[in-house]
């Protein structure tokens, strides 16, 4: 059975005319609990709030990555709440009666054809967290930068900064996961990359390496910020983020240690077109995925700015009589904007790297190359280094999730063993010093 990894899509939110003002009883709060349906279970948080003018509600749990993604369509009627949550397949709706004067929740989900009941229970501390966040900003190559810097309650002086990735996301993205290692103790940071969220610049013009820099830039703002050394601070990154860890390991020497998740072994292009590849074999047959990938590499190559416009229009007009066609994806030619992060490659800068390094692959990544964590650690060994570690997680997917048969295959949950061998392996390593 198919699991679902939650990617929220919010419209409208914040200015729907149809939200009733708030009534005179308190429903605001923290309400937590456990969500159980067969085999499954999470611990979900739901935060209610209200303004003069209307109520806005919350959904977070760190196991699903997910860190107060917006409630839609809330409706107040005297004790009762109701408001839902949309994927890109599925619709959540949630129908809940305050209890005990608003000591807690009892709600029912409804998704799909299943309907689960569930109870929720007041936070007697209500906001209180611990952990406390404190916004920022810093500069890098005169570029203003927001970031967040997550404080824990037991504070372990050692950092942990999560560099950006691919595409547009902000820092919203890796708040659930900054705020679970914080928990653990680790003070830790990350930021909106230039161009997302409250960050200024634009992150389509830059370079690899001026992504890298602004990386940079935010570890070293961090570490003067909070006076934890370099020697103290770790970083991690995912997917584009773990191509870009070897780079800044070997401009900061002085870092405690290095974790790829999710990394490619090859270079960004060759990544994509190889979840193209993935995700379009079946679809168009094992017989034509070889011409039909051929085609999707010039398109990629275009936009790298290795072929010329010329040659890709003559490339598809041999092609659109093939049966593939339709599957290829081609952008608008007059509006492609040459992007060079693509012939980005990390073996060669992990060919240098002498810091300790954990390389986690999911064995149901679709994105990158299933022997990127092979190709990865023939270069540490390159390197003569000899403070790696390589997991293979069974069951895991590109952004971490356990995929696998569940009762409710509506929501993901990251890997049970991801973050418990994250934390081992840098307790390791930092006993060694």
């Amino acid at each position: 059975m198919r699991t679902t990894c939650l990617i929220w899509i919010f419209f409208g939110l914040l200015g729907c005319d149809q939200q009733p003002r708030p009534s005179a009883a308190d429903g605001t709060g923290i309400y937590s609990g456990t969500f159980r349906y067969g085999d499954f279970s999470d611990d979900i948080l739901v935060s209610i709030e209200k303004d003069s003018t209307r109520w806005q509600v919350f959904f977070s749990s760190l196991a699903q990555n997910a860190n107060r993604i917006p409630f839609q369509e809330i409706e107040v009627n005297g004790d009762s709440i109701n408001f839902k949550l949309r994927s890109d397949f599925y619709t959540y709706s949630f129908k809940n009666r305050w209890t005990d004067h608003h000591a807690g929740l009892e709600g029912s989900l409804q998704v799909d054809t299943i309907t689960a009941t569930y109870t929720l229970t007041k936070d007697v501390a209500d906001e209180t967290e611990e952990t406390d966040r404190e916004e920022i900003s810093f500069t890098s190559g005169g570029i203003t930068l927001k970031g967040t810097i997550w404080h824990p309650e037991k504070d372990l002086s050692k950092g942990l900064i999560i560099v950006t990735s691919s595409g547009n996301a902000d820092r919203s993205a890796s708040a659930a996961e900054a705020k679970l290692f914080a928990q653990r103790g680790y003070t830790t940071f990350h930021y909106d990359k230039r161009g997302t969220g409250s960050s200024a610049g634009d992150w389509t013009s830059a370079t690899i390496e001026e992504l890298s820099q602004d990386d940079i830039n935010a570890i070293q703002f961090f570490s003067s910020k909070t006076g934890i050394p370099l020697t103290s601070i770790g970083i991690k990154g995912s997917s584009q983020g773990g191509a870009k860890m070897p780079y800044i390991l070997n401009a900061l020497e002085d870092l405690a240690y290095g974790v790829a998740v999710s990394c490619p072994g090859v270079s960004l292009l060759e990544s994509d077109l190889n979840y193209w590849t993935n995700r379009n074999t079946e679809v168009i047959g094992a017989g034509d995925i070889r011409e039909a990938t051929t085609l999707q590499r010039k398109v990629f190559e275009h936009i790298a700015g290795e072929f010329s416009r010329s040659d890709l229009e003559e490339a598809i007009s041999k092609a659109t009589s093939k049966p593939w066609f339709a599957h290829i994806w081609i952008p608008d030619l007059d509006e492609v904007k040459e992007d060079k992060k693509l012939l980005f490659n990390p073996i060669p800068h992990f060919e240098k790297v002498k810091h300790p390094v954990l390389i986690i692959q999911g064995t149901l990544d679709e994105i990158i190359p299933v022997e990127s964590y092979k190709t990865i650690s023939d270069a540490l060994d390159k390197a003569n280094n000899t403070q790696y570690k390589t997991v293979l997680l069974d069951g895991g997917s590109h952004s971490m999730y356990y995929v696998g048969n569940s009762d409710f295959p509506y929501w993901s949950k990251l890997h049970p063993m991801y973050i418990t061998i994250f934390e081992n392996w840098v307790k390791s390593v930092s006993a060694d010093k």
